[in-house]
């Protein structure tokens, strides 16, 4: 039950006539329904001449449309295919498995190995009832403890199916599952996205499916709040097909499922359903070895201690083992499950609550099972030096140096821009120029500023982010620091698509990264002259000095990028101004200032 039909769309045979003089008839195999870009990639032609062709047909449809057999099995036979009807069959997921995973199944006797429960994470938009389905599917009042109604928190819970055991992660969000991930720990197994049917797919819909796909999770469908009046499964199922995920019923390969959280409609048959895509995706683990897991929570507790709540993906794990938690270590001295119940031990895929750790470890972290205390220093000297050595993410100045070193094998963007039209042809242009060497996938994209949700993807994914004509949130620039993530800015997509070509190649000329100096609120206008007006300012972060480069923003978009041509407090020019004053701004050529406008001061470094 793969999340992406097109890997599995190619071209059958190609049957030539005996006379060389009659044209080649490719045969091709096309589904009950497929997107335009999924035909253009089977048929091996630009999704621009689909287009043209649906529209001779007087089929309007976009790059992302679905379109039937039909329709395009008539633009197939105009490009010279013979088509044919793809029967109806499941096919199996060929999700990536997490680097933790791929190690703890090395060297694995197959006569040890056991099925193991699925770990399930819900995601999707605010306010689309994720934690009012984890409650029904608990039959236990979740949101009730819980400020607002909106989940603070992650938890682990085990629910029994016909004898089954499910893991369900109920995490704030994507935010969290990525983090998880950027920390080396790839937890879940299946995603249930849930979209609310009277609301649709939202802009955090579409993220926490990119986010999904860029960790090789499974996807789940479940169309949420079918109770409601204005409830509308088909129009949403349209929209994830718009979004690239092609449900079942529509010829797809993504489980679907109606529910209504509410009125405990369609919970059996999810659940059924997450049973069947966990068999076929074959998990096991082998409970007879020494325990590996990874912090799902951790907490300091006034009377307890230090915290740790685990998930097991292998082993089990037993009351007075010795476990390196990331960088600490500690014996374990009591263990609780998700029911606050004390325990003795934790096998595969299930949810702990560990007491005896020396200190807080951090959300992510890798636990493992070793002999002793002298085994446990070792490990944690071994994980500290390959921390130091190793690179976070990847920079554009350095890239070809990491290609050539065996590094890096895949280039993956995130893609930020100021209008959902310029996304699709920057996109195009990227993906084009992967090598043998290197592919360029562009992971996620959408248009806006630079948000925390991007710079933790670009974390987790190993990628870079590349704006065009947006600007990048406070919060966010300051994570990228932190982190190393190389950010781009670009206002010429030649330029972009120009400058990733010639790293790629080994081309690079010396590149120049932007480093903020310092932010302002406009929050008064006043006139300098027959034309000319200064912005009343307050320095919310860093300092504005004379002459620096500097960029208005309005409403989260630039309306000019220039230079500071005047500073004054009061009375006076100075040079500079401070974090937590007031003073007047004049930008170079700029005078149509509004209160409200937020001016963002910058200057270029070489990068290193």
């Amino acid at each position: 039950m793969a999340n992406k039909p097109s890997n599995v769309l190619k071209p059958l045979a190609e049957k030539v006539s005996d006379n060389p003089s009659t044209p080649k008839v490719r045969l091709i195999e096309i589904p009950h329904t497929l997107s335009v870009r999924q035909l253009a990639e089977l048929l091996q032609v630009g999704a621009i001449d689909i287009i043209k062709q649906l529209m001779r047909n007087g089929i309007m449809a976009n790059i992302n449309q679905a379109i039937d057999y039909e329709a395009a099995a008539t633009v197939a036979a105009s490009l010279g295919f013979e088509a044919h009807l793809k029967p109806r069959t499941a096919q199996k997921s060929a999700s990536v498995i997490g680097e933790l995973k791929r190690q703890q199944l090395q060297g694995e006797e197959a006569s040890g190995l056991r099925p193991r429960p699925p770990v399930v994470t819900i995601m999707g938009h605010v306010n689309h009832g994720k934690t009012r389905l984890l409650d029904a599917i608990r039959q236990t009042n979740v949101m009730a403890t819980e400020a607002g109604g909106i989940t603070q928190h992650i938890g682990a819970y085990r629910v029994e199916v016909n004898g089954q055991k499910i893991t369900f992660l109920d995490t704030p969000g994507h935010e969290a599952f990525t983090a998880m991930r950027a920390r080396g720990a790839q937890v879940t197994d299946i995603t249930i996205l849930v979209v609310a049917a009277d609301d649709g797919v939202m802009p955090q819909t579409l993220e926490a499916i990119d986010h999904a796909r860029a960790a090789g999770v499974v996807i789940v469908v479940a169309i949420n709040k079918i109770d409601k009046p204005n409830a509308n499964p088909e129009l949403i199922k349209q929209q994830l097909a718009d979004a690239g995920l092609l449900i079942e019923e529509w010829g797809g390969d993504v489980v679907c499922v109606l529910t209504s959280a509410k009125e405990k409609r369609g919970i059996s048959e999810l659940l059924e359903n997450l049973l069947v895509v966990a068999e076929m995706e074959n998990l096991r683990a082998n409970p007879s070895r020494p325990a590996v897991g990874v912090v799902i929570e951790a907490e300091m507790d006034k009377t307890k201690g230090p915290l740790a709540t685990v998930l097991i993906h292998n082993g089990t794990l037993r009351l007075g083992d010795t476990v390196v938690v990331g960088t600490t270590w500690g014996r374990v001295k009591a263990m609780f499950n998700d029911m606050g119940k004390q325990v003795r031990r934790a096998e595969p895929a299930t949810p702990a609550k560990l007491l005896g750790l020396n200190s807080v470890p951090q959300v992510g972290d890798v636990l493992t099972a070793v002999a002793g205390e002298r085994q446990a220093q070792a490990l944690i000297q071994k994980r500290l030096e390959e921390m130091k050595q190793e690179s976070k993410s990847v920079k554009l100045s350095t890239l070809f140096d990491q290609i050539s070193a065996g590094r890096v094998k895949e280039l993956n963007i995130i893609l930020k821009a100021d209008v959902q039209g310029s996304i699709e042809p920057i996109r195009s242009s990227l993906e084009q120029l992967g090598t043998e060497a290197i592919k360029v996938r562009v992971i996620h994209s959408g248009s806006g500023n630079i948000t925390e949700s991007d710079v933790m993807l670009a974390i987790a994914s190993k990628g870079l982010i590349i704006s065009f004509n947006t600007g990048c949130e406070p919060g966010a620039r300051r994570l990228a620091d932190v982190e190393g993530v190389d950010i781009r800015y670009y206002d010429v997509i030649y330029n972009l698509v120009d400058d990733v070509d010639k790293a790629l190649k080994g081309m690079s000329e010396p590149t120049y990264v932007e480093v903020i100096d310092g932010r302002a609120e406009v929050r008064a206008i006043f006139p300098a002259g027959k034309k000319e007006r200064v912005a009343g300012v307050y320095v919310t972060e860093g300092k504005v000095t004379r002459g620096v480069s500097a960029r208005v923003q309005r409403e989260g978009q630039v309306v000019c990028e220039s230079s500071v041509s005047s500073l004054r407090r009061f009375k006076d020019d100075v040079k500079e101004v401070a974090a937590g004053y007031e003073c007047g701004v004049g930008i170079t050529d700029f005078a149509e200032f509004q209160v409200g406008d937020i001016l963002e001061f910058f200057s270029r470094e070489k990068a290193s």
